[in-house]
């Protein structure tokens, strides 16, 4: 990918990886193996693996750490990552509070582990968390139901995000099963969440008998029919990784449709993302979020394109994470967390994750830098 970066993004690239390296390395000799998610008041408080074991953004953080390991090759970035992984054990001991999201909880963590240094427990712990998403298939609607409770018939763009961990599981057992479960979802999200424009519905509920539409809830966009900026960027994204696994040409296709959509609008506001495309002028509110992931899928549709299309992509990626640098980044070692301006949804202003830094914000521009630099390993 370095190739295909300007030459007067080449310093500021440079330059922001060095300020990655001082910055993660300080976070992890504070935070080492607890799991954070937001700071206060710039500290990580909070330690997840006491509050919420299961919660669907615990696997971020060894993620981050991983990417950090394998582009500097020191060890306390390994040793912490697997002092989180060990953690998780309780999430899938305890197995009631785990849903959909067990792709964004092991992909980084266990899986992570095995792919870089073939840790034999690592690989069950991740054929596990495979199991356990493919155990949510229903196989007369095709589709990997989200959430438990009453989410009988219900799917969200998110899952796009969770299903590389069936692709990764069919590989390594040599089953295509679990492909044939990431392929069914993936052709259902397509059909029923993505619009005609390359706009995405975030929840979609299907009728669990046979599969048909039956509404499509705001979810955590403004309302019904808005556009959830980060829900468009897992559409990005992932479809871009379905093509990855599966080089079928329309998960390609859809992920460019998307993504045309995504950069049309954050192009429109500085290349910084609102929450919702498709909410009231105001009140302006933002989600870098949406954008550092985004910038990841648009680097992904690049690798998958002629060289002729790639600039586009490359350019907008850049362009998002220079800007969400420019406003939103601290670089300063004794605060944890880089990127400011997350928001979890349009309507969490009570929350305690409106306006603030979220700790995927960080991952997805690390990684994102790493490619700009073909440093990353592609964790997905």
């Amino acid at each position: 990918m370095a190739h295909a970066v300007k030459q007067y993004d080449k310093q500021w690239l440079d330059e922001t990886w060095g300020k990655i390296e001082a910055k993660l390395s300080a976070e992890c000799d504070r935070v080492g193996d607890r799991i954070p998610y937001i700071p206060v008041d710039g500290v990580y408080r909070e330690d997840k693996a006491e509050t919420d074991i299961y919660w669907w953004t615990n696997g971020f953080w060894p993620g981050m750490l991983w990417q950090m390991y394998q582009a500097t090759n020191e060890e306390k970035y390994k040793i912490a990552a697997e002092g989180v992984e060990r953690k998780l054990d309780a999430a899938l001991e305890g197995y009631d509070g785990l849903h959909h999201d067990v792709g964004f909880m092991w992909l980084h963590s266990a899986v992570a582990n095995y792919r870089l240094t073939g840790n034999a427990r690592s690989k069950s712990r991740g054929m596990h968390a495979a199991n356990l998403l493919a155990g949510r298939y229903n196989p007369r609607g095709k589709f990997i139901r989200a959430w438990n409770d009453d989410c009988t018939g219900w799917i969200i763009i998110d899952c796009m995000m969770n299903i590389p961990i069936l692709y990764w599981a069919s590989r390594e057992s040599n089953d295509p099963r679990f492909e044939f479960i990431a392929r069914d979802h993936a052709d259902t999200a397509l059909r029923q969440a993505i619009r005609a424009d390359g706009s995405s519905h975030h929840i979609v509920v299907l009728d669990p008998e046979n599969g048909e539409f039956a509404s499509a809830p705001g979810g955590q966009g403004y309302d019904e029919g808005s556009s959830w900026s980060r829900g468009q960027a897992w559409a990005l994204y992932g479809f871009a990784l379905s093509y990855h696994h599966t080089r079928d040409e329309k998960y390609l296709s859809t992920a460019k449709q998307v993504a045309h959509y995504f950069i049309a609008n954050a192009a429109s506001t500085g290349f910084i993302p609102l929450v919702d495309f498709r909410a009231p002028a105001e009140p302006e509110l933002w989600d870098t979020t949406a954008g550092t992931c985004a910038a990841c899928g648009l680097l992904e549709i690049a690798d998958a394109v002629s060289e002729l299309e790639k600039p586009l992509y490359v350019n907008a990626a850049i362009s998002i994470l220079r800007a969400i640098d420019e406003k939103f980044c601290n670089w300063n070692v004794d605060v944890d967390s880089i990127v400011g301006g997350g928001t979890a949804a349009y309507h969490s202003r009570e929350n305690g994750d409106f306006g603030v830094p979220i700790l995927y914000g960080d991952y997805f521009f690390i990684e994102a830098v790493l490619r700009l630099r073909d440093q990353h390993v592609l964790l997905w």
